[in-house]
């Protein structure tokens, strides 16, 4: 048996007709295709707002700038972000000329410790950022208290979270997208809700920072040729804006169907060389990690037996040559994470079989 990672060409073959639909209209940017999909994502999440733009890295440097155009935020000021991460998240403050202050995650949950973030903050710390990682929620009730007190913003990273939900024990349940005060989105088109290329989002309550970001991500401007920031282009086209809300409404069914296979692993899987993940309830299983001390092992093993797989990810940001300054930092939790990880097939496109051979291949692992 011979199982891909992730199929998109069976995930993707049912919207095709969406791309035809754009390319006979005429119309490619900022049309009826674009507002449709931001309205009805924006319902989706639970805010006011959805600004389409060119993916999710940009969502996040969008929304950091606007708040400096809005005077909430300054050049030195700190962001808390979690250590273990998709660099993307530390690249949008630093592009910023922000500064990120990293914190370790828990080791069960692999999410920011909510924990040591208080212990973090400074005089300087003016946000934190929280990413949804492998689509499980990272927000907790005392992320929202420790925000309130500190009067710190709150921006969530949801680039591979669409559709999870939080439920708490003083609240009704809430996508995440709507729990901060503004969180961007990519779709790129290996996530849960995936574009056939690079398209993101931001999503947010707060009418000030919607019309900021739109207009900064349209050169500036929020009139035709008057331009009232230094802005940029970065602007989701007609083309994925349509295959985006095509896919919206099947996109629940398509994180259940995640769902089952995820927790067919964790039921079926034994294996103490192989830790598996501590699934929340609504976590979308946008990635599946599992650790074990002989990762690289593991997966040469899976790969012989015709099963992809891929690490999330194998060098963490202070370790890059990219941020050579942090180089010398120990967060060994992150480090144990990164050498450990190995994402396992878990998407729509699978069959049960597939992923009972996938069981067997890990029980079998010696």
């Amino acid at each position: 048996m011979t199982i891909k990672y992730l199929d998109l060409h069976t995930i993707n073959r049912p919207y095709e007709h969406a791309a035809d639909e754009v390319l006979r209209s005429g119309w490619y940017l900022r049309g009826e295709a674009t507002h449709r999909f931001e309205q009805h994502y924006a319902e989706y999440i639970g805010t006011k707002h959805c600004i389409g733009v060119a993916n999710g890295l940009d969502a996040l440097t969008l929304i950091l700038r606007a708040y400096k155009e809005m005077g909430k935020l300054k050049d030195g000021d700190e962001v808390i972000v979690p250590a273990n991460t998709y660099i993307a998240t530390i690249l949008a403050i630093t592009e910023n000329w922000l500064t990120p202050v990293l914190v370790e995650p828990d080791i069960n949950t692999l999410q920011i410790d909510d924990t040591l973030i208080e212990q973090a903050i400074t005089p300087r710390t003016r946000a934190l950022m929280i990413v949804h990682l492998y689509g499980c929620c990272a927000y907790t009730d005392r992320i929202g208290e420790i925000c309130r007190r500190h009067n710190l913003l709150l921006i969530e990273d949801n680039a591979q979270a669409h559709g999870c939900l939080y439920d708490g024990f003083h609240s009704s349940p809430q996508r995440t997208g709507s729990l901060g005060d503004a969180a961007g989105h990519s779709f790129y088109p290996g996530k849960n809700l995936g574009a056939f290329g690079d398209a993101g989002a931001v999503t947010t309550d707060d009418d000030e920072l919607a019309a900021a970001i739109r207009s900064i991500a349209n050169y500036g401007s929020s009139r035709k040729y008057v331009f009232d920031y230094q802005g940029r282009n970065s602007r989701i086209d007609e083309l994925q804006a349509a295959i985006l809300d095509a896919k919206l409404p099947h996109l629940d069914a398509a994180n259940q169907r995640r769902k089952e296979l995820a927790a067919l692993y964790i039921n079926k899987v034994n294996n103490p060389q192989i830790v598996m993940p501590h699934c929340q309830r609504d976590h979308v299983c946008h990635i599946f990690p599992v650790l074990s001390a002989r990762r690289d092992a593991l997966q040469q093993y899976l790969l012989d037996n015709g099963v992809e797989t891929v690490i999330h990810y194998p060098i963490p940001p202070h370790k890059q040559s990219c941020y050579a300054g942090w180089n010398h930092l120990s967060l060994p939790i992150t480090e144990r994470i990164h050498r450990e990880e190995l994402s396992i097939p878990c998407n729509q496109a699978m069959t049960n079989e597939e992923a009972d051979y996938i069981v067997d291949l890990l029980n079998s692992f010696a």
